[in-house]
């Protein structure tokens, strides 16, 4: 996979996805950008965020199970010195609908552990957990 990153002055940077879509990416306005766009960092836990989304929902419906909705809520933990990795990322799955509890862990832990691409890409703990229909589940180390 290749693509292009341009620089539009300043802070800003944007790209064309090898998919075709546009990206848009900026710094705020007291280190100098113009806030144009998302963080670099905010697009990485959205790509973790998506990446895992994918690969649940395509392992839960080739367990014939349809979720009726499904979000997920990131929340990312830095180091305090640079460059400021994330050393920590914890999801948290909230989904709705008729999926048993045992196949939504194992649509989770498949994604997190085998699947997930991005996730494997960073040099971070990440960890999940999960509610179905509002019940709280356990956590995913």
């Amino acid at each position: 996979m290749e693509l292009t990153v341009k620089w539009n002055k300043k802070m800003a940077f944007s790209s064309m996805t090898p998919s075709g879509h546009d990206i848009k990416m900026d710094a705020s306005e007291k280190v100098g950008g113009e806030n144009t766009g998302a963080r670099p960092t905010e697009l990485l836990l959205n790509a973790v965020a998506g990446c895992t989304g994918i690969d649940i929902i395509s392992i839960l419906t080739k367990m014939r199970l349809n979720p009726t909705s499904f979000e997920m809520k990131v929340a990312g933990e830095r180091a305090e010195a640079h460059p400021k990795r994330f050393t920590k990322i914890h999801i948290h799955y909230a989904l709705e609908g008729d999926v048993p509890e045992e196949k939504v862990v194992r649509a989770i832990t498949l994604s997190k552990d085998k699947y997930c691409t991005v996730a494997h890409s960073l040099n971070a703990e990440i960890t999940a957990s999960y509610s179905i229909n509002g019940a709280e589940g356990k956590e995913i180390v």
